[in-house]
């Protein structure tokens, strides 16, 4: 067999691969879709919970979510933007360099709940920040640092050297380069990066039960005052997310089986 021949089945095996890949998503997003877009409801979504009751909505919990993602966002980008710019483009290749890269990662493996309890003893509890949204992303900024710090390095150095050496000849200097040449090439790969980060942080359950909190106060749409505790702008008012909420609901669900299908231990 010679190498074109291999070459071409190479191909074709990659390419079926990438197919049935394809293939499994429309499969998903379809049957999602065929199922679930008859039973949408514009009620469900802009109407309040209820609790222990049928007909209540997601829309405190969905916005909540949508808040809560937004400004761990704009707390953790800023952070993870200039440590991947240090790490790709000025870091040397030495110990340090490499500690921190450990720690990155010692960071991404750590349990949401281990990252839940650290911000519960320490922005709820020892700074005095209540449960509230503020806590919730603080927390949730360690939990999303490293993932987002590992794909805009890696976004980073993807870019080729030879448009570092381009735009470093033509006179700019070298930050002027990263930002003016560097960076935009390798933006598709940052917002993939950020999408992925926020779809983590959207998901996220367990280190918000613990700063966040397992409620959703009535607020009002309607003032747009972030230091008055009625806005639905207040950072510093519990909030429960959607993610959370699905887990209270079935929570709730379990409790309520138990208590009425008791289970009597008979003895030996």
């Amino acid at each position: 067999m010679n190498s074109k021949t291999v070459n071409n089945v190479a191909t074709s095996v990659i390419y079926l691969l990438v197919a049935a890949v394809v293939g499994i998503l429309v499969f998903l997003l379809g049957y999602i879709l065929i199922t679930g877009v008859p039973h949408v409801s514009i009620h469900f979504l802009t109407s309040a919970a209820q609790s222990f009751r049928a007909g209540g909505g997601i829309r405190d919990q969905l916005f909540n979510s949508l808040y809560l993602l937004v400004l761990t966002l704009i707390i953790s980008f800023p952070i993870a933007l200039g440590s991947g710019i240090y790490l790709s483009e000025y870091a040397p290749n030495n110990w340090f360099t490499s500690l921190i890269r450990t720690a990155i990662e010692v960071l991404s493996s750590l349990p949401s709940v281990v990252v839940g309890l650290f911000g519960y003893l320490l922005f709820v509890i020892r700074f005095n920040l209540g449960f509230s949204i503020l806590a919730g992303a603080i927390a949730l900024t360690f939990f999303n640092l490293p993932l987002l710090t590992r794909s805009i390095e890696e976004s980073l150095e993807d870019v080729p050297d030879l448009q570092r050496e381009a735009g470093l000849s033509l006179g700019l200097s070298r930050w002027k380069t990263i930002t003016g040449i560097v960076f935009p090439a390798a933006l598709p790969g940052i917002l993939t990066g950020i999408i992925l980060s926020a779809g983590r942080v959207f998901g996220e359950a367990a280190a918000l039960i613990y700063t966040a909190g397992q409620s959703a106060p009535t607020v009002s749409y309607s003032n747009w005052n972030p230091f008055s505790a009625a806005s639905f702008l207040n950072p510093m008012r519990p909030a429960e997310t959607l993610a959370v909420h699905i887990w209270k609901v079935n929570t709730e669900g379990v409790t309520q089986m138990h208590c009425k299908f008791p289970v009597v231990l008979q003895p030996f």
